[in-house]
């Protein structure tokens, strides 16, 4: 018996899940990887002649519970409109009852990869950028859940975004279609192929069943349709994910959750010391900022990403940050750093003023 190259069998393996686009105006380029509940790919929109990412449901994965919750994120992210956050452009169901969504196709490095040859400064700097567009998020009442240096991304331009939202968890009520228990309308579940009745549609069908069903700004509840997360389902990536997630506690998940993320995140890039960089230390005021986002107790964190960024942003400009209570030697210290152009001319002031007087007594 031949057994088949390891690459043949990638090849046909690859082959195998290239997804049906027939009566699409999608066509499959190449696989991009694999996400939590489907797989991306590139592909050329015939309409647009410009390349875009599908994401599409792995076909083991094609249950209503998770088509829902498929559509969800693409719901999601098609109302959180910020340059740091991917753009959905199309949604709907493939010929063979898939749900998929479209997104714009992000080029670039991950921060892990892009961030460990930049000095300390040009990285809090890229940490500041990292988090407007997850303030803004918040501000319309969703909560990541995922953050970690693979999820976001450098452009070649240096735009930063944040990706995969698929366990974003909405705070945010939708429109009064919805019941009570925080229900996607019947006409929008219908219309993506959840419903036992419900035929394969068009993504432009679905973004009309959306508009028509959703409230400007409204967004698609967590536990959409049968999409559920129960009390107790940890959800996340360890070293990132906060101790409410880690025990399970769903109803205690806010933005906090996302502040420790961030902080987390924080800690890595203060932990990166490019080679032309080693001399660097990272300071007390810093390993605090980290500290206070990553508390264990949620009440002891930044209440939001806009207090962590602006301590960030306080420590860059040389004023005092609010998570530590500098001792005197450390105010003198930090405030010669950030005047030091008038400090040194007083300085060579006071040292003429000497000279002179010294001279003068001869």
């Amino acid at each position: 018996m031949k057994f088949l190259p390891d690459q043949v069998v990638a090849r046909l393996q690859t082959q195998m899940q290239t997804p049906d686009l027939s009566g699409t105006r999608y066509s499959a380029l190449r696989f991009l990887g694999h996400g939590g509940m489907g797989s991306v790919w590139l592909a050329e929109d015939s309409v647009l002649q410009r390349p875009v990412a599908l994401k599409i449901l792995a076909a083991e994965n094609s249950s209503a519970d998770l088509a829902a919750r498929l559509m969800q994120e693409a719901i999601v992210l098609a109302r959180l409109e910020h340059p740091g956050i991917v753009p959905v452009h199309d949604a709907g169901t493939l010929p063979d009852g898939r749900t998929f969504y479209c997104m714009k196709h992000v080029e670039g490095q991950t921060l892990d990869r892009y961030a460990g040859s930049l000095p300390l400064r040009e990285r809090l700097r890229l940490f500041q950028r990292i988090a407007e567009p997850l303030a803004f998020a918040h501000s319309r009442g969703v909560i990541h859940r995922d953050l970690k240096p693979a999820n976001i991304m450098i452009g070649p331009f240096g735009e930063v975004l944040i990706m995969d939202w698929g366990l974003a968890r909405v705070m945010a009520s939708v429109s009064n279609e919805a019941s009570a228990t925080g229900q996607v309308p019947a006409r929008v579940m219908s219309a993506i192929g959840v419903s036992s009745e419900a035929k394969q549609v068009s993504g432009h069908e679905f973004t009309r069943a959306v508009q028509g069903s959703l409230k400007p700004g409204a967004l698609a509840p967590e536990n959409a349709c049968a999409a559920t997360t129960a009390q107790g389902t940890v959800l996340g990536t360890p070293g990132y994910m906060a101790p409410e997630q880690e025990r399970g506690e769903i109803n205690l998940i806010d933005q906090r959750t996302d502040v420790f993320a961030l902080g987390s995140i924080l800690k890595d890039l203060l932990q990166e010391k490019p080679a032309a960089h080693r001399t660097e230390r990272v300071s007390r005021p810093l390993q605090t900022i980290c500290s206070k986002a990553m508390a264990h107790e949620m009440s002891a964190r930044y209440s939001s990403v806009q207090e962590l960024a602006a301590d960030v942003g306080k420590y860059l400009d040389g004023m005092p940050v609010s998570a530590y209570r500098e001792n005197i030697l450390e105010r003198a210290t930090r405030l010669v750093d950030r005047n030091r152009v008038a400090v040194v001319l007083v300085l060579a002031y006071l040292l003429m003023r000497l000279l002179f007087i010294l001279f003068s007594r001869r």
